[in-house]
Formats: C-alpha cells, sequence, structure tokens
C-alpha cells in the first residue's frame, strides 16, 4: 500500500530584488538562482552547474558576492539581491559591463554575468587590482571559450573607467589559477 507523502510546505519570503520588493511563497528547497530565474524571469543569472564550481549564477546578496546555487531562497529573507540585470543604470552599462563589451570579454556568453558581478565586487573592494589580483578575484568563475585574457583586459579598462590605474600594461599570461 503507497504512503501519502504530504506536500512540502510553503514558507513566506520577502525579498529585494534590484530594488523591488518581493514577497512569495517558496519551497523551503527552492534555490535563489532558480527563485530569480523561475519565479522573477530575471534570467541573466545562468544556472551552469548547480555544485558552485563554475561561478555562472553569482549575484549580491546583503551587497556580498554569492554563488545563488548554494544559497535558499528562504535564506535571503528579508535580503537585499542585486543580479546582472540591476547593474546598469539609466539604460547606460556599468563600467564592468562597458568593458566586457570594449574589451571582448565575452565569446559564447554563459559565464559572462557571473564573470561581471564577480569583476564588480572585485572593484567595490579594491578598484586598483593588478592582474595577478584580478585572475585571483576569478578563480570561482569558469569559462570555456576565452582564455580569461579578454576578461582581465574588459576588468582593467573597467578599473580605469572608474578612476583606478590597475596595472593594464602588465602581460602575464598564466591562466587563472594557473
Amino acid at each position: 500500500m503507497a504512503t501519502a507523502v504530504p506536500m512540502a510546505t510553503r514558507i513566506p519570503v520577502r525579498i529585494s530584488v534590484n530594488g523591488t520588493e518581493y514577497a512569495a511563497e517558496v519551497e523551503p528547497r527552492l534555490l535563489l538562482v532558480h527563485f530569480l530565474r523561475d519565479n522573477l524571469g530575471l534570467t541573466g543569472t545562468h544556472v551552469g552547474c548547480d555544485t558552485s564550481q563554475c561561478g555562472a549564477c553569482v549575484v549580491y546578496l546583503d551587497g556580498r558576492s554569492v554563488k545563488s546555487c548554494t544559497v535558499l531562497t528562504v535564506q535571503a529573507d528579508g535580503g537585499e539581491v542585486q543580479t546582472i540585470e540591476g547593474l546598469a543604470k539609466n539604460g547606460a552599462y556599468d563600467p564592468v559591463q562597458q568593458g566586457f563589451w570594449e574589451m571582448h570579454g565575452l565569446q559564447c556568453g554563459y559565464c559572462t554575468p557571473g564573470m561581471i558581478m564577480s569583476a564588480h565586487s572585485l572593484l567595490r573592494r579594491n578598484p586598483n587590482p593588478t592582474e595577478e589580483e584580478i585572475r585571483h578575484a576569478l578563480e570561482g568563475n569558469l569559462c570555456r571559450c576565452t582564455g580569461y585574457q579578454n576578461i582581465v583586459k574588459a576588468i582593467q579598462y573597467a578599473a580605469n573607467q572608474m578612476g583606478g590605474t590597475t596595472g593594464a600594461g602588465t602581460s602575464d599570461s598564466q591562466p587563472i589559477g594557473g
């Protein structure tokens, strides 16, 4: 005889996403990345691996960079989330987004939102990073297309646009983590 399994209890949450307040009832196990994509339609945050290895799902939660595939939506209750969609202001790209555009920091684009969010987080902490510091900051983000050279150049471009004087003249060509 089959045993009836009760439906998962839904939990109310209130989350500010890109400055807009949202209230919802979610299953306790719902990952933040799926809430953003499936419930709010914010598909700029990508699902790459669901194991926190690739970094395609990086967002800010209460001002801190997190991989949203490792955060339950209920953990973000009462918090503030910023996604890639929230970086541009008044129709103008954020300097990091502009840097990726100008310096060809993307190819297929799958890793780009997570790379941009991680780079943005780095430049908030360190407006004048060296190439080595940029590469270190991106160690949690994987790109299968670019070899990272143009990604590093894009971040250096953004730092310069934001007033930093990052070592754009360095030419260390080691892969990230290498």
